[in-house]
């Protein structure tokens, strides 16, 4: 299994047999300083590009409607005719109805050996976020049983209570930020909180990703920083 981060949110995670990826969102300005890429239109026009080398895509999850975690254009250039998309509802203006919609708490069996999981996701009045952009209901986040492990990504969030009840977590991608997220130590709190095996910071705005980092030397849980664009071997 590998796993590579693009930002905000945008995971792309490879097994032997599937390619999942989770918000592939392409925005300009979150790719500015990367040259693997290829863009088919810019501003003025509707932005349309792509890092090279993807995959078409067997899964695709889209936590919340923002638009640097849900854009159809994007999720269009890597789907096939097979791909299952899930999204929830707030989605259905960007997307129409080209996907499966999904509850909180629900769990679909994708396949025999692959089941997903929609979990709560929304900025608290007493969370670290500065701007309360995600309200309860509206986003989500997403537990893949895949490989036989359990992949948790937490979408755009505070720390919630209910991440207490998540057991067993192989793998979690938490983001970060402290505008629309967490800050550090919130995220650090909800890291531990979980406990995952390995813990990979996305969502990079304002903190860099080795403040969050810091908070588990001494740990049992390994944090990886991922770098744009290179794959992580698990």
């Amino acid at each position: 299994m590998d796993i590579t981060w693009f930002p905000n949110s945008w995971i792309r995670l490879r097994t032997d047999k599937k390619v999942v990826y989770f918000d592939p969102a392409y925005l300009t300005t979150y790719f500015s300083n990367y040259s693997d890429k290829t863009e088919f239109s810019i501003w003025p026009d509707p932005i349309d590009g792509l890092p090279n080398g993807l995959e078409k895509a067997d899964i695709i999850c889209i936590t919340h409607h923002h638009k640097d975690h849900c854009k159809k254009v994007t999720i269009d250039r890597l789907r096939k005719k097979e791909t299952k998309v899930f999204a929830p509802k707030s989605c259905l203006t960007e997307l129409g109805d080209t996907f499966q919609l999904v509850n909180i708490n629900e769990k679909v069996q994708i396949e025999k050996d692959i089941e997903l999981e929609t979990v709560d996701a929304y900025n608290t009045e007493n969370g670290s976020s500065t701007r309360k952009q995600h309200k309860k209901g509206k986003g989500c986040g997403y537990i893949l049983t895949i490989n036989k492990k359990r992949i948790y990504h937490l979408g755009d969030t505070d720390f919630l209570q209910e991440m207490k009840s998540k057991k067993n977590i192989d793998i979690a991608f938490v983001p970060m930020g402290g505008k629309f997220t967490m800050n550090a130590d919130e995220a650090i709190e909800a890291t531990k909180t979980i406990k995952p095996k390995i813990v990979i910071p996305i969502h990079k705005l304002d903190i860099d990703f080795d403040d969050f980092a810091n908070g588990f030397k001494g740990e049992k849980i390994k944090c990886i920083v991922p770098k744009i664009g290179q794959p992580i071997i698990i």
